[in-house]
């Protein structure tokens, strides 16, 4: 008897590409993809309507929600990560020159206090620079249009942080452009950055040395997203984890040997000039598996991520990696 195929909800990237057109697979283990518009539209699928069996979620999410009973658990599957210096985003005439200057500031986030790239953009500039977040205020919204705070997850922050709601008929983007707000910070790039606004720029202009400089002390690259999958499968089918785990991890691998084989030819398989040399320069800073899967190479990252969500006041607790994390692949 074949088990069910598994219905798969997550973007589609690089690191996933293998597995929505099907040239890897897993002995025992189908799966049907699917993806959204949006992140976020995966997320509140799962969250609100647990729509998938396994599923991409963002960490922070994940983890505020571990304390009411989440009918799922994370595998230490990171399909989405990203460096962070580069996220935030100012106004030119609002006197922020360097981070100090973001004290007394109104800064904007998308969607929540404390996304997964603020999160990790507020615990950088936290243990970095000294930068405290209850000296800042602090406006939720929608990024290009007017939108409410996520409803699918709860919206903890400490009491001495000040967070309100945009304005009606408003969005971020365009509310840093105006000067309605001193700085934004946001996983995606503003379109007033994209279209060439004089009135915004990066906090960090010169953001890739900082971002580097960070990866070599620390050893981090920030971890933004996990998979996780329902609590009772692995019940059911004890094995599933490290099945899943190695579908993921087979898809990801893919990916990386594409970028190895394209230097043969230049890359010209890409519109990106200078692809090579990039790919050879990050050779010199990262390990051969430059984008790991498991605990034993992402702990660096994991403990600060959980570090900075309980110091931020998102959980009651500082969680564990033993408490977060699926027990069959806590040795990986």
């Amino acid at each position: 008897m074949t088990n069910p195929a598994l219905t798969v909800g997550c973007f589609r990237y690089d690191t996933t590409r293998a597995l929505f057109d099907g040239s890897v697979r897993e002995d025992g283990i189908d799966v049907t993809m699917e993806t959204a518009a949006t992140l976020p539209e995966i997320f509140d699928r799962l969250i609100r309507g647990n729509e998938f069996d396994v599923a991409e979620l963002g960490l922070t999410f994940y983890l505020r929600l571990l304390e009411t009973g989440l009918p799922y658990v994370a595998l230490p599957i990171f399909p989405n990560r990203a460096f962070r210096h580069s996220c935030v985003f100012v106004n030119v005439h609002s006197g922020i020159t360097e981070p100090g200057d973001l004290a007394g500031k109104t800064i904007g986030e998308f969607g929540t206090y404390g996304q997964d790239s603020g999160v990790w953009a507020k615990g950088i500039l936290m243990d970095e620079y000294g930068f405290k977040p209850e000296r800042s205020r602090w406006v939720i919204g929608g990024l290009e249009r007017p939108a409410a705070p996520f409803d699918f997850v709860p919206h903890p922050h400490p009491a001495e942080v000040d967070v309100s709601v945009a304005p009606e008929g408003r969005a971020l983007g365009a509310m840093l452009d105006s000067g309605e707000i001193d700085a934004l910070f946001s996983a995606n790039v503003p379109e007033c950055v994209l279209a060439g606004s004089p009135n915004v720029r990066r906090l960090f202009p010169d953001f890739e040395p900082l971002e580097r400089d960070y990866h070599r002390r620390t050893g981090i690259f920030p971890i933004m997203h996990t998979i996780v999958i329902r609590r009772d499968l692995l019940r059911d089918r004890p094995r599933l984890a490290h099945g899943v785990h190695r579908i993921f991890s087979r898809a990801k691998d893919a990916a990386a040997d594409r970028y190895r084989q394209n230097r043969r030819l230049y890359q010209v398989q890409t519109m990106v000039p200078w692809m090579n040399a990039l790919i050879e320069r990050n050779g010199e800073e990262f390990a051969e598996d430059w984008w790991p899967y498991g605990i034993a190479a992402n702990r660096a990252a994991l403990d600060a991520i959980l570090r900075y969500h309980h110091e931020q006041g998102l959980t009651t607790r500082r969680w564990r990696i033993e408490d977060v994390f699926a027990a069959e692949l806590l040795d990986t």
